[in-house]
């Protein structure tokens, strides 16, 4: 294949609280990996990263800590910034955008936009605390959802059902600075029309063409990604303020624009272009190279390895900001991934739900390969997935230890045993040896295409897939045996096992770099490039070394605390939210409460909605009529769990639509501070249609 350059990102981190194994098992482990080899194919490649340092979300943080947003990004500058070396993840550079040549470089972006006609500025009504006396940007404002009615969502975002929202979408909502009902103020900013780009947008996405050029494969990109993307523009997009009310941010660069500054999803995607500028000045490298358009036509392809919270802003916000440039080339792929899962469980760092990297690292710093091979074994690529401890004790024990680890310590071992640690010359070969060589040559190329195609847990699996093959065979030939009987033909079975362990040596390389260092040690072998992998072979009469066990089984011990650390966390963060429960809301008369019709209603049938795993279809008998509800219940009660119950039902809330399903009516829960859901049963002898009053 071509060489080609590559500009590879990895989502910056907010820089308000550790990283957790979610975020590590759907950004950046993949994105190390898929670096890590196109280093081996030998592309040019720009591994991109740094803190995010601006944004709500810090300034939040920083109230809650009583400390400046400056102490808050430097203590998780650090903190991150540690983790991310310590876990081996080989960023070319970890960049802040805190940094004055971040603020230059967002501010020169802006400037051009906004010279250039694409900003519109418009005056609307936003959100404003009297008691602080500011403006409230999105995350500091807090409400109920008007899709799946949770009563803590933010005013840009959801995070229980997902769905975007803008402020003022929300029921009651409530400053996060005084807790009070924040009132209603004109404000001007800068926005993007991004309904002025539907049309190339939707070709570019689900096509991969621009301007009638074809830019991209679509048929590569994950279907998540085209689904998200299609139902935004589908939807119709709309203006988007590009600045907000703060005092934390980078400036906005015009006159009379005192108290504001870029918002954040302009300023932070950006500082992946100042993090390749800082990189190219260390270097002595021209950052344009991985970033501009070239007349021959030889760019760098553009990769961003993200969350799946992050899609609409990197396939969709960011490509309109870097073609309204006009200079930038645009991503040639979105790998983004779902969530993944801890313990039954969503990880939350509100409720202390989640296993944090540093901690992790400091508790096993000798398990780091271990680690990633769970988490990329798990990966979600196109679903979420789970991580247990009691699965990576599993993947670790009856894979990493028993098959990897078992068949280079048997090949090793044997050759000390009988060759004094030199690679014995083979002799004659038989159409098993010749199948073992065979696979060696052919499986690289099958791993790169899974690779480039970003099934990375497919290819980490044909890797693991060498090492089986190789346990086979000597279990098969058992040289232990053979030995007694016929030395010559040993010297061939141990020259072909120790031609697989070299071979592991180096293709683990992207996905265990340490435990492939280690290999590589034992034979006294240099690392090679993936092109060489086909041919590669280990000289016999090569002096190896004295080999160490490579993985130490997990016991059911490490199981154990680790998962009466969650345990405690969990009942720590119960009895905190026990005892810290939310306001009451603001006071309504008595005639507001009367117009509610709540009733009791029996749910005689229930079904899934397709495509949606939080949502069932209820048919319920309201004792006045049997109508269909949808309700966000399906992660707490299967269909057939909830068929006969007794719920309390409200009546007369405006019928919509949701998931092509008309809702008349909604479903009345009680829920505890683990998010939990539960019925609010009458006592016996109740049925459908009584009153509540």
């Amino acid at each position: 294949m071509t060489k080609q350059r590559y500009t590879v990102t990895a989502a910056l981190p907010y820089a308000n609280g550790p990283l957790h194994l979610g975020h590590v098992a759907g950004v950046y482990l993949p994105a190390d990996i898929f670096v890590r080899f196109l280093r081996m194919k030998g592309h040019d490649v720009a591994f991109i990263c740094g803190s995010d340092e601006h944004g709500a979300a810090i300034t939040l943080r920083a109230k809650k800590e009583g400390i400046t947003p400056q102490e808050i990004v430097d203590k998780y500058n650090k903190i991150i910034g540690d983790s991310f070396r310590e876990f081996n993840i080989s960023f070319d550079i970890y960049h802040r955008t805190s940094s004055e040549l971040h603020h230059q470089t967002a501010q020169d972006f802006f400037l051009k936009l906004h010279d250039n006609g694409q900003f519109t500025e418009d005056t609307s009504e936003q959100y404003y605390d009297e008691e602080f006396q500011q403006f409230l940007a999105d995350r500091y404002i807090t409400g109920e959802c008007p899709k799946c009615h949770n009563p803590g969502a933010y005013g840009d975002q959801c995070e229980k059902c997902g769905s975007d929202l803008s402020p003022t979408e929300l029921i009651n909502p409530k400053s996060t600075l005084s807790g009070k009902e924040p009132i209603l103020k004109t404000t001007s900013h800068w926005y993007l029309p991004m309904d002025r780009h539907e049309g190339w947008l939707h070709d570019w996405i689900q096509q991969g063409t621009l301007d009638g050029k074809q830019q991209h494969d679509p048929k590569s990109w994950r279907n998540q990604v085209i689904g998200q993307c299609m139902s935004w523009i589908d939807g119709g997009l709309h203006p988007r303020a590009m600045t907000r009310d703060l005092d934390w941010g980078v400036k906005v660069p015009l006159p009379d624009s005192d108290g504001k500054v870029l918002y954040v999803w302009l300023d932070a995607p950006i500082g992946y272009i100042s993090a390749t500028k800082q990189w190219a000045l260390d270097n002595n490298k021209n950052w344009e190279d991985y970033w501009l358009k070239k007349e021959n036509g030889e760019e760098s392809k553009l990769v961003h390895f993200i969350g799946k919270d992050n899609i609409v802003f990197h396939a969709i916000i960011f490509p309109i900001i870097l073609k309204d440039h006009g200079d930038f080339i645009l991503p040639d792929n979105v790998p983004a991934y779902e969530f993944l899962n801890l313990e039954g469980d969503k990880f939350s760092t509100s409720r202390n739900w989640a296993v944090w990297l540093h901690e992790y690292l400091e508790r096993y710093p000798e398990k780091i390969d271990e680690l990633k091979f769970t988490l990329t074994s798990i990966a979600p690529e196109s679903k979420d997935a789970e991580f247990t401890w009691k699965e990576f004790q599993a993947r670790v024990n009856n894979e990493l230890a028993d098959v990897l680890g078992n068949f280079i310590n048997r090949a090793l071992v044997l050759t000390q045993k009988y060759y004094n640690g030199i690679v014995p010359a083979a002799g004659e070969l038989t159409e098993t040896d010749r199948q073992v060589l065979n696979e060696l040559a052919l499986a690289p190329e099958r791993i790169a295409k899974l690779i480039y195609a970003y099934k990375l847990r497919d290819a980490q699996t044909e890797v693991m897939n060498i090492a089986r093959l190789g346990n086979k065979y000597l279990a098969d030939m058992e040289p232990w045996k053979l030995v007694k009987t016929d030395e010559k033909r040993v010297e061939t079975v141990m020259h072909i096992a120790l031609q697989v362990t070299a071979f592991l040596g180096q293709v683990l390389e992207p996905f265990l770099p340490a435990s492939a260092a280690k290999i590589r040690h034992f034979l006294g072998e240099s690392p090679v490039t993936w092109d060489e992998l086909a041919t590669y072979r280990l000289a016999a009469g090569q002096q190896t070394n004295s080999p160490e066990i490579l993985f130490q089984k997990i016991e059911d011990t490490l199981v154990e605390k680790e998962v009466e650390i969650l345990n405690q966390s969990k009942s720590q963060s119960v009895a905190a939210a026990a005892s810290s429960p939310e306001p009451q809301k603001p006071s309504i008369a008595f005639d507001d409460f009367s117009k509610l019709d709540i009733r009791l209603g029996t749910i005689l049938e229930a079904v899934k909605v397709p495509k949606a795993d939080k949502l069932l279809q209820l048919t319920v008998d309201t004792g006045i009529d049997k109508r269909t509800i949808v309700s966000g219940i399906a992660e707490h009660y299967a269909p057939e769990d909830v068929i006969g119950k007794t719920v309390a039902v409200l009546l007369n809330l405006e019928p919509r639509k949701i998931r092509g399903v008309e809702s008349q009516g909604m479903i009345l829960m009680a829920e505890d501070a683990e998010g939990k859901l539960s019925f609010m049963l009458p006592e016996k002898g109740f049925g459908a249609g009584g009153e509540i009053r």
